[in-house]
């Protein structure tokens, strides 16, 4: 038998024994958590006690009688026995999500997707860059570095934000902020009267932030817009385009590669990601065709 049809063979045997993807778990609700005006988060049980995910990976969820949507999970990694998920009110499926109750049911498939690539900074700083309802996907992420913070260098979060009622996580900023082992800093883009913190884009704040910049990996998630001048702003401090990943969930339907919808050149978000190199994907940033 050839290599390939070796191969060929090993990935049928592999689907055959694997979960089927396109199977709905239903899930019971334990909380929902309203977060901002538009914003929510959903606590649910997995049935089986445990639906394990790496950070950066994103689950699809089904409200039954609405539909399906792609949501990252931004819940704790160490504890699997939940999943959390924190959802932007946009369309109807979301607003239908909003309205869930605990003991109600949500079907769930996944989880899906890359992961941020946590293990590659053992040993180097970590810049973790946020803009809006992107510090969701990050959560994991920073929950795992500060779980096992003995295994990096310097950690620092950048958040922004368009203004401080839309300031997600604020009981999870004020303790990593009260650390002394992280550097967290936050702004936004309009500020209210009792707003004490910095004001304007998240991009400013990587010229002044601590790290090394020839020994950082950067972690970045936003609008597209953000996410390009947050690279930029990295590279001018001179943390090469190979140690930058970004998280994306443009378009994705079916978590799956077959609908085509989240399609960029030739990569598939769903797929090939959420989470990139840079490198892989900034020939697309932009492009109204793609």
């Amino acid at each position: 038998m050839s290599a390939s049809l070796e191969e060929a063979s090993a990935a049928v045997a592999d689907a055959a024994r694997s979960p089927d993807p396109m199977r709905t778990t239903p899930c019971r609700v334990r909380r929902v958590l309203r977060e901002t005006a538009d914003t929510f988060t959903l606590v649910l049980e997995p049935p089986g006690g445990s639906l394990g995910f790496a950070p950066g990976q994103f689950d699809m969820l089904y409200a039954f009688g609405a539909g399906e949507v792609p949501i990252s999970i931004s819940g704790d990694p160490g504890v699997p026995e939940v999943l959390v998920h924190t959802i932007r009110a946009v369309g109807s499926v979301t607003r239908m999500m909003q309205r869930l109750r605990p003991g109600d049911r949500v079907g769930v498939r996944g989880p899906f997707g890359t992961s941020w690539p946590v293990d590659l900074a053992h040993g180097h700083d970590v810049v973790v860059i946020a803009g809006g309802i992107g510090l969701a996907p990050l959560r994991p992420a920073l929950l795992h570095l500060l779980a096992h913070r003995g295994l990096y260098g310097r950690l620092v979060l950048l958040y922004g934000a368009r203004t401080p009622k839309d300031i997600l996580f604020p009981r999870d900023l004020r303790e990593w902020r009260g650390r002394f082992d992280v550097a967290v800093e936050v702004t936004v883009d309009r500020a209210s009267p009792d707003w004490q913190g910095a004001v304007g884009v998240v991009t400013r704040l990587v010229d002044r932030a601590p790290f090394d910049p020839g020994s950082t990996l950067g972690l970045v998630c936003g609008p597209e817009v953000m996410i390009r001048f947050a690279v930029a702003a990295l590279e001018r401090r001179g943390v090469p385009s190979s140690e930058i990943h970004v998280s994306l969930e443009r378009n994705m339907k079916c978590a799956v590669g077959l609908c085509g919808h989240c399609q960029m050149g030739p990569v598939f978000v769903c797929r090939d990601g959420p989470v990139f190199p840079y490198e892989r994907v900034r020939p697309f940033f932009g492009l109204r065709e793609v």
